[in-house]
């Protein structure tokens, strides 16, 4: 699984920037729990947030990819997908609230990563199905 683990280990440091980023501002503005109306905050704390939400799964579909024993580019393919997936959302929303092309772009290449793999491991599921039952 070092594939998936090289990924796992890029996204790892990277919400743990995010969450540095979210205490660092907390600090700064002597803010506790919540974003205590800071708009900058609140962006970061969304980020964050938002990482949070869908790391865990991108990371552990392409850990089943992977251990299907897809071929390697396939989910290098996927780990960089969600990877600059996961950068470019979190650059558009930490500029901005509103639309950006960063959180477009970033939702994009994280929905078609997640969907992508989603999908192939059902389509390998159901080939070996397929070949068993035909056996």
């Amino acid at each position: 699984m070092r594939i998936t683990g090289l990924y796992a280990a890029i996204l790892a440091l990277w919400m743990m920037f995010l969450a540095t980023r979210v205490v660092l501002l907390r600090n700064r503005q002597k803010v506790g729990l919540g974003d205590g109306g800071d708009s900058r905050l609140l962006r970061a704390i969304r980020t964050h947030g938002n990482a949070v939400e869908y790391v865990p799964v991108g990371l552990l579909l392409l850990l089943v990819v992977e251990i299907n024993q897809t071929v390697p580019w396939i989910v290098h393919g996927f780990g960089i997908l969600l990877v600059l997936g996961r950068l470019a959302h979190a650059n558009g929303l930490g500029k901005s609230s509103g639309y950006s092309v960063g959180r477009a772009v970033g939702f994009a290449f994280t929905f078609l990563a997640i969907v992508g793999m989603a999908l192939l491991l059902i389509w390998q599921y159901l080939m070996v199905h397929a070949i068993a039952v035909g056996a």
